[in-house]
C-alpha cells in the first residue's frame, strides 16, 4: 500500500474546506470522556529494514518456519530496496514497453536509459556507459572481444580471481575466435600476480575483477601501468558495484573498459535473474563498444529528445560490421538500478558501501578473535575467505539444515587447492545479532 503523507499546506487546505481551525475540532463532536488521553503504547520508530525484519519476524510465527540466514555472495548479494525502487519499476508504461525500434514512440523508455547510462558513467568513473547487457559474465565476454577488435592482437591474460563462472563463460565466447587465453596466477595475499604481464608480448587486454572473487580489492592503476606501456587495454570487471561507493572506481585507476554485474543496485537475487550487464568504456571506443547508447538531441523545434545515437547489432548495420549480436538489453533491470541510484544519491551509496565494509571487518574480526584464520592479508569489502577446520562441511551443513544459516560458500569446487575455505558475504541486511549468532554456531 502507498503512503503518502499530506504537507501541512495540504492539512491546512482540507481543513478550510470543511471548517475547521485544527484536527483537533474534528473531534469535538465525541465527548472527551471517551477520548484516549495518553499517547499509545507503540514501540520507538524504526527504520523501513528494522520494520520489514519486525513484521517478518510476526510472520514467521504463522508461517512454515523462519528464512534462512544467507553468509554468501560470490557474484549475487543481498540487500535491502528501497520501497520507492519497485514502486516506480513496476509503473505499467514500463514494465510493458519493449526495445525502443521507433525511438520517436518511446521516448519515456529512451529517457530512462539514457538516465541510467548517465548515473553508470559516474558510478564507474567512466566517460560513456551503454544501455546495459544481459549481465555481468557476457559483458565481460564481450569486453574482451572488443579488446581483440581494437588492438588486433590475439593473446588476452585473465586473472584467475575473476569469478569462475565468469572464466567459463568467457572460453565458450572465445573459442571461435582463434584468441589465447593466458590465466593469472594469485598472490599469497589475495590479490592477483602481475609479474608475468611483462614478459607477455602481444597482449590485447588484461583483465581483472575488482573486488576479485576472494572480495580483495586489486591494484588496478598499477596494472593498467603495465598493459598501456604494450599498448594494450585494461579490463575491469566487478560483481559488487556498490563497492565504488566507498573506493576508487575503474576509470579513476587507469581502465579502459569497465564492465561487470549490476544485481546490486536495487534487482532482487529472485534465486539467479535476471541480472544486469554493466558496461563502459573511454570515449575513443565508443565505436567498439557491443549493445546500443542512447543520446540526447534536439527536434526541429528546437524541443530535448532522445534517440538510439548507436545501434551497432547486425539487425541495424551490416553483419560484417556488427560489434554484438545481443538481441536486447535489460531495459528494466537498467531503469530499475537508475531508480536505485538515483534514491540512495552519492552520500547515500558512500554510506551503504561503508557499513557493508563495516560489518564484514566486525565479522571477520570475530572469526579472527575465536580462532579461525582469515586466508587472506589484502583490504577486502563486503567479503572474505575463512579457513575453517577440516571436516567443518559437517557443521556448516548442519547449520543449513537445523540453524537456516549458510555459513560461507566452500571454495573447494572451484580452487582445488583450498580445501576448508570458505567465502563469507555480509552486506547491510545482516545485524550484529546476526554476526554473533553465526561465530556461536561455528564454534559449536
Amino acid at each position: 500500500m502507498r503512503y503518502l503523507p499530506h504537507t501541512p499546506e495540504d492539512l491546512e487546505s482540507m481543513l478550510k474546506v470543511v471548517g475547521v481551525k485544527s484536527l483537533e475540532d474534528l473531534f469535538d463532536v465525541i465527548p472527551r470522556d471517551s477520548r484516549r488521553t495518553g499517547n499509545m503504547d507503540l514501540p520507538a520508530a524504526m527504520s523501513e529494514w528494522e520494520l520489514h525484519d519486525f513484521m517478518s519476524g510476526l510472520a514467521d510465527k504463522t508461517a512454515a518456519g523462519p528464512a534462512y540466514k544467507l553468509f554468501i555472495g560470490a557474484g549475487s548479494y543481498e540487500h535491502h530496496i528501497p520501497a520507492t525502487v519497485a514502486h516506480l519499476s513496476s509503473r505499467s508504461e514500463f514494465v510493458t514497453s519493449y526495445t525502443p525500434y521507433q525511438p520517436e514512440m518511446s521516448q519515456g523508455t529512451l529517457q530512462a536509459i539514457y538516465e541510467y547510462q548517465t548515473l553508470a558513467s559516474r558510478l564507474l568513473g567512466m566517460e560513456v556507459a551503454n544501455a546495459s547487457m544481459y549481465d555481468g559474465a557476457t559483458a565481460l565476454a564481450e569486453a574482451l572481444l572488443m579488446a581483440l577488435r581494437i588492438t588486433r592482437k590475439k593473446y588476452l591474460a585473465v586473472s584467475s580471481l575473476i569469478h569462475p563462472l565468469y572464466r567459463r563463460v568467457i572460453r565458450t565466447y572465445l573459442g571461435p575466435t582463434g584468441a589465447e587465453l593466458i590465466e593469472l596466477p594469485r598472490s599469497a595475499d589475495g590479490t592477483t600476480d602481475f609479474s608475468r604481464i611483462e614478459e607477455m608480448p602481444d597482449l590485447a587486454a588484461v583483465a581483472l575483477q575488482s573486488p576479485n572473487f576472494f572480495g580483495c580489492l586489486e591494484n588496478l592503476s598499477t596494472a593498467a601501468g603495465l598493459i598501456h606501456k604494450q599498448n594494450g587495454l585494461l579490463i575491469a570487471c566487478f560483481t559488487e558495484p556498490l563497492a565504488f561507493g566507498l573506493f576508487k572506481n575503474p576509470g579513476s585507476q587507469g581502465a579502459d573498459i569497465a564492465c561487470g554485474e549490476g544485481q546490486s543496485l536495487g534487482i532482487p537475487r529472485s534465486f539467479g535473474g535476471p541480472g544486469l550487464g554493466m558496461f563502459a568504456s573511454s570515449m575513443k571506443y565508443v565505436r567498439n563498444m557491443p549493445g546500443r547508447l542512447v543520446g540526447l538531441t534536439k527536434d526541429q523545434e528546437g524541443k530535448r529528445g532522445f534517440v538510439l545515437t548507436l545501434s551497432t547489432r547486425e539487425q541495424h548495420i551490416r553483419r560484417e560490421k556488427a560489434t554484438s549480436n545481443i538481441c536486447t538489453n535489460n531495459s528494466l533491470c537498467a531503469l530499475t538500478s537508475a531508480i536505485y541510484m538515483a534514491s540512495l544519491g552519492g552520500s547515500g551509496l558512500r554510506d551503504l558501501a561503508r557499513l557493508n565494509y563495516d560489518k564484514a571487518q566486525y565479522l571477520q574480526s570475530a572469526l579472527k578473535k575465536a580462532g579461525f584464520k582469515i586466508t587472506f592479508t589484502a583490504p577486502a569489502f563486503n567479503e572474505f575467505v575463512v579457513q575453517f577446520p577440516s571436516g567443518f562441511k559437517t557443521v556448516h551443513d548442519r547449520l543449513l539444515e537445523k540453524k537456516k544459516i549458510a555459513a560461507g560458500l566452500s571454495l573447494a569446487p572451484f580452487y582445488p587447492d583450498l580445501p576448508d575455505h570458505y567465502l563469507l558475504c555480509v552486506t547491510e541486511t545482516k545485524s550484529k545479532e546476526d554476526l554473533d549468532a553465526l561465530v556461536r554456531e561455528v564454534q559449536s
